[in-house]
């Protein structure tokens, strides 16, 4: 079969129409090609947000369970006054009924201005602010067993939390008392920076 000039033009309208779907067949390739390209780029994006959303679930979950585990521990704290404002009207009054029960033959007592605690280590607070009051304790004692049962009631009787740092003990020159205490600590409470 030959073709000659004449062929040619009856043939030239299939050539184009031939040419055209070549082409656009390239174009919906290459078209195709880039969807299912970005398609795959926001599959992995949507599986990274899905395992992201995951980890925020798992981990907030497990918030959940920490905050339940402690807010009874939480709840004793804000009870005994140790997470709050400081309490020093509260803790003059206990030590004046502590006076009352005669416990020890007399003690004195000066709570320092509040000034923020610096544990060591040190450690993160989170979202607390750590306090302490200084305070100290002159006791008058006629035996040693006497200033632990001092400190027990002050643990018991008042609200708060007393942190002991020293005590000293010496023989008494002068009055009924056999020995006299020297003793230092302080009123530590937590305060939610948050909080009003």
């Amino acid at each position: 079969m030959s073709f000659s000039t004449a062929d040619i033009a009856e043939i030239k309208w299939s050539v184009l129409a031939c040419v055209l779907a070549l082409a656009g067949t390239a174009a919906l390739f290459n078209y195709s090609t880039s969807f299912e390209r970005q398609a795959q780029q926001q599959l992995k994006q949507a599986q990274r947000l899905q395992t992201d959303a995951r980890n925020q679930l798992a981990n907030a979950q497990g918030d959940s369970e920490n905050m339940a585990a402690y807010q009874k521990e939480y709840d004793a704290l804000v009870a005994q006054k140790v997470v709050g404002s400081e309490q020093r009207l509260d803790w003059i009054e206990g030590l004046e009924k502590l006076r009352t029960q005669k416990l020890v033959p007399g003690f004195q007592y000066t709570i320092a201005p509040q000034k923020p605690y610096v544990p060591n280590p040190p450690l993160s607070a989170g979202n607390f602010a750590l306090n302490l009051s200084p305070m100290t304790l002159q006791i008058e004692l006629l035996h040693e067993e006497q200033l632990l049962r001092f400190f027990k009631a002050m643990e018991t009787q008042l609200q708060g939390w007393f942190l002991l740092d020293h005590c000293s003990l010496a023989r008494s020159e002068t009055g009924a008392a056999m020995l006299t205490a020297e003793c230092a600590g302080g009123w530590f409470t937590m305060k939610n920076r948050s909080a009003p």
